[in-house]
């Protein structure tokens, strides 16, 4: 009876939309990629780097202002080097990706051991501060008072216009559905894969941002597959801003009960709860995988 309480209440449902961010913006992230044409699988290590150098350059500075900064930068020179790999080279975009992925853990774990001598974690430093426009409004307070989940409301919205409504969102869904027609009409197919590709390592910063400032460290697999999920919503939402909303509301709120599981103490084995959201995602992909269509040139180099 604890647990359904717990579960149906108005904290549990502002939990929900406060762990949405790091999928929102993870999802967000493939789709402006994808829609320009390239699968890139490794939000998952672009979350894990920007966590791992928020964390580090902030603790190390003193400034978290610093660290957000250089965070995003160095995430944006990894995503450069990605779409040199992808679109200028053409090396396939899923081998790309797998790549990145292990590049970035064995780097923040090196990194880790080597400032901290810690293969773990790495001390505590103050995140982001709270937004207090909002934070005074009854129940809505709870998880408007952070910023990056704030943008998060306002990314659905500013998504879908730029794709659907502005010249550029329509030259770079151009890139992922007919290049060749796209090159006729003078586009830049291979400028616009690029932009696509920095969007969304853009994006992705800003989750890995979020999840150590929430956890006030950088803690080595602390992504834990957040990136590989919020990829399982974009399909899910069929590459719609609103769509994928939806769909990272459903992910986030099996986090949000494993945690509250765990906390209720229930005799349920305690590894069975922390599968509980990656097994929600494969057996949601089952249902909807062959329901779902891609964009037509969608990891087809050109």
């Amino acid at each position: 009876m604890d647990i359904l309480t717990s579960i149906i209440s108005l904290g549990f449902f502002a939990q929900v939309l406060r762990l949405m961010t790091p999928f929102y913006l993870g999802a967000s992230a493939a789709n402006f990629s994808e829609r320009g044409g390239v699968i890139n699988i490794a939000v998952e290590g672009f979350m894990n780097l920007s966590a791992f150098s928020f964390a580090v350059i902030s603790i190390l500075t003193g400034n978290i202002a610093v660290g957000f900064i250089s965070a995003v930068i160095i995430n944006l020179m990894f995503s450069l080097l990605f779409g040199y790999f992808t679109v200028k080279l053409k090396i396939n975009q899923i081998v790309t990706g797998v790549g990145f992925n292990l590049l970035i853990a064995g780097l923040t774990k090196f990194l880790l051991v080597y400032i901290f001598s810690s293969s773990s974690n790495t001390d505590r430093f103050e995140g982001l501060p709270d937004f207090t426009l909002l934070g005074s409004i009854p129940f809505f307070g709870v998880f408007l008072s952070d910023y990056l989940t704030v943008f998060c409301f306002i990314l659905i919205f500013l998504s879908g216009y730029i794709l659907f409504r502005t010249r550029f969102g329509l030259r770079l869904r151009s890139a992922g559905e007919n290049p060749q027609a796209g090159e006729t009409l003078g586009i830049k197919i291979r400028s616009y894969r690029l932009y696509g590709i920095l969007i969304c390592g853009f994006l992705s910063s800003l989750g890995g941002i979020w999840l150590a400032s929430n956890q006030n460290s950088y803690s080595d697999g602390m992504v834990a597959g957040r990136g590989y999920i919020a990829l399982a919503a974009m399909i899910i939402g069929k590459w719609k801003p609103v769509n994928i909303f939806f769909a990272c509301l459903m992910f986030s709120a099996f986090e949000a009960l494993e945690i509250s599981l765990q906390i209720s103490g229930t005799d349920l084995p305690s590894q069975l709860i922390q599968m509980l959201p990656y097994l929600i995602t494969i057996l949601v992909l089952i249902g909807f995988i062959g329901k779902t269509k891609p964009p037509a040139a969608d990891g087809i180099p050109y």
